[in-house]
């Protein structure tokens, strides 16, 4: 794969800094549940509810993106599966009594609520492999850090529909593989490979040693439209609001962006991704 220089991409001039340019900010689009919730809507959640049906939760071989345990709730039961939680390496998230309320639904929560991966994660080899077995140069998403499931949903779909190869998202700071994210991606979570990590920039660097190029969505890029994507390429798109983090960035190979024209000045992530990953598609199918 011929690339150019690669030193002009770690020098911080991406070239057509529009002042307007902004990949996107979810913060305008970000959906909200009503609440309290019924008690379709909360098994529609991927919730599981109560010191016992975690427990039972704990003792399966089914994944879990994270468990909420009531502020200053460390008596009885409650230590013990918080200990159990930690052994697994599953995130631990204290909050508010009021905010397990309305996850719940008022049901009695006894202080603990588990959310439950709605499909099985893979490695980040695995995503690695299904390119090699299609014979195509690695396509990957990388989600820094998006917390609204509507939003991974939407993100996915459009990865799925470009030809990516995968999907990585990190452990901590993120939604996980809830039944929202699979409602939203509109069947397209069963054809995707996804991957959990505990470090978005570990693995960057991993991809890169693999050969793959990083590319971060975000302002202040070269136009999408002028940036050579073929080859292998990863694609990171950053959180409702924030952006991609700064490490991520100071770890990726360039910065792409989308010119923005009118008066908004940036697209939801998953529409900005749609955009971006239709070009790369077309770069790498294009004869």
């Amino acid at each position: 794969m011929e690339k150019d220089n690669k030193k002009r991409y770690s020098e911080k001039k991406y070239g057509a800094q529009n002042k307007k340019s902004r990949s996107y900010d979810d913060n305008r689009y970000a959906q909200k549940r009503p609440s309290p919730l019924s008690d379709a809507e909360t098994e529609d959640t991927g919730l599981v509810i109560g010191r016992n049906a975690v427990r039972e939760l704990l003792k399966s071989e089914r994944e879990i993106d994270k468990i909420l345990v009531q502020r200053g709730e460390r008596e009885g039961s409650i230590v013990v599966l918080v200990a159990m939680a930690i052994e697994k390496g599953i995130p631990v998230v204290e909050t508010d009594k009021n905010k397990l309320d309305s996850m719940s639904g008022f049901a009695p929560h006894q202080g603990i609520i588990a959310m439950a991966s709605e499909k099985e994660y893979c490695a980040v080899e695995d995503i690695l492999n299904i390119a090699r077995e299609r014979g195509e140069a690695p396509l990957i998403v990388i989600a820094d850090g998006i917390t609204d499931p509507y939003n991974l949903g939407a993100l996915i779909r459009c990865a799925e529909g470009a030809g990516a190869h995968g999907i990585i998202i990190p452990k901590r700071r993120s939604t996980g593989l809830t039944p929202l994210v699979s409602k939203a991606s509109a069947g397209a979570i069963e054809h995707m490979a996804i991957a959990k990590v505990a470090n978005i920039s570990n693995t960057i660097r991993y991809l890169k040693e693999q050969g793959v190029w990083i590319f971060a969505a975000e302002a202040g890029g070269k136009p999408y439209y002028e940036t050579d994507f073929k080859g292998a390429c990863g694609l990171v798109f950053g959180s409702e609001g924030n952006g991609v983090s700064q490490i991520v960035i100071e770890n990726s190979d360039a910065l792409t962006s989308i010119p923005m024209y009118g008066k908004v000045n940036s697209f939801n992530v998953s529409t900005a991704a749609s955009v971006i990953l239709c070009e790369v598609a077309r770069q790498n199918r294009t004869k």
